[in-house]
């Protein structure tokens, strides 16, 4: 007999699944609403540990980036690439993610607007201009 129960998903199984979907797992701390990335684990305002999950839409403005040309093992199939931090749109968070197919800085102007679009196991958040 099989079991009708649904195996609870890991927290970076969660942030996958809405990846997948263009969207970042935040988390709202329920001492002070601070909203911070699934992934910290207190509060940066008041130390709380308590936290309430919220998807949010994976767009934004790219604050930074670092242009990878020369690819390091494991993104053999990347070519070149951006590293990029982006500040998420109408939330003072940054995420950080892989843009494909950028060689240089004009490829990439700072505030260009970002989504993301997928997860992938080696390189993370893919992010793609919007």
């Amino acid at each position: 007999m099989g079991e009708s129960k649904s195996k609870s998903l890991s927290p970076r199984e969660l942030f996958i699944k809405y990846a997948k979907n263009g969207e970042i797992l935040l988390n709202q701390c329920t001492k002070c609403n601070n909203i911070v990335l699934e992934t910290v684990y207190y509060c940066d305002k008041c130390f709380a540990k308590t936290f309430k999950q919220m998807p949010y839409k994976g767009k934004g403005k790219v604050v930074t980036y670092t242009i990878q040309s020369v690819v390091p093992e494991g993104f053999e199939d990347a070519n070149s690439y951006a590293w990029v931090i982006f500040k998420l749109d109408d939330c003072d968070v940054n995420v950080s993610g892989f843009l494909p197919d950028i060689s240089s800085p004009s490829d990439l102007p700072i505030g260009t607007k970002i989504k993301v679009v997928d997860f992938h196991d080696n390189h993370g958040l893919i992010l793609q201009k919007d």
